[in-house]
């Protein structure tokens, strides 16, 4: 269970997130361009079936969600923590606290023996290459992995960017 007294300076608590969630974390990543967009459906999913591995910050003034991670245990290789997406609402741009919501995740119950954490990026998304490679640069025990997962033409029929897999090692 993560510390329900966890903040950060802007007075934000970190904590699971419940299914009532989902609606508002859908909204969140609506306005977090240029991530996909996933149903609310998926979104209500992951706040119920993944919420273990999913973390939200609640702004504590007004309750809004200024931000949201999701990863699941990949069932293969539950060694293996997969980081869907990373969305922080723009009030809360530059503050850190998407590290915070990858430390906090990585440090919570549902991920102790994870030796892996993994991620796909497209390879013109700055800020969460940035966001990753600070993150192997501080807790890997070598150089992450990287190779195309799915391709822009074979897996999305040109529609999309490749994405990328980051393959981290975590020390």
């Amino acid at each position: 269970m993560i510390d329900t007294d966890t903040t950060i300076d802007l007075q934000l608590l970190l904590r699971h997130p419940k299914s009532t969630d989902g609606y508002e974390i859908n909204r969140l990543i609506d306005r977090c361009k240029p991530l996909d967009t996933n149903s609310t459906y998926c979104n209500l999913l992951q706040c119920s079936h993944f919420a273990d591995t999913c973390v939200v910050a609640e702004n504590e003034e007004d309750g809004s969600l200024l931000g949201f991670i999701s990863g699941y245990r990949k069932p293969a290789e539950p060694n293996t923590l997969f980081v869907w997406q990373v969305a922080i609402d723009k009030r809360a741009r530059g503050e850190g606290l998407a590290r915070t919501l990858i430390d906090t995740l990585l440090d919570s119950e549902a991920c102790v023996g994870v030796t892996h954490l993994e991620t796909t990026i497209t390879a013109d998304n700055a800020a969460s290459w940035g966001l990753f490679e600070s993150l192997n640069r501080r807790q890997a025990t070598g150089k992450g992995e990287r190779h195309i997962l799915f391709d822009q033409q074979r897996h999305f029929n040109g529609d999309s960017n490749s994405e990328i897999l980051f393959r981290i090692t975590l020390g």
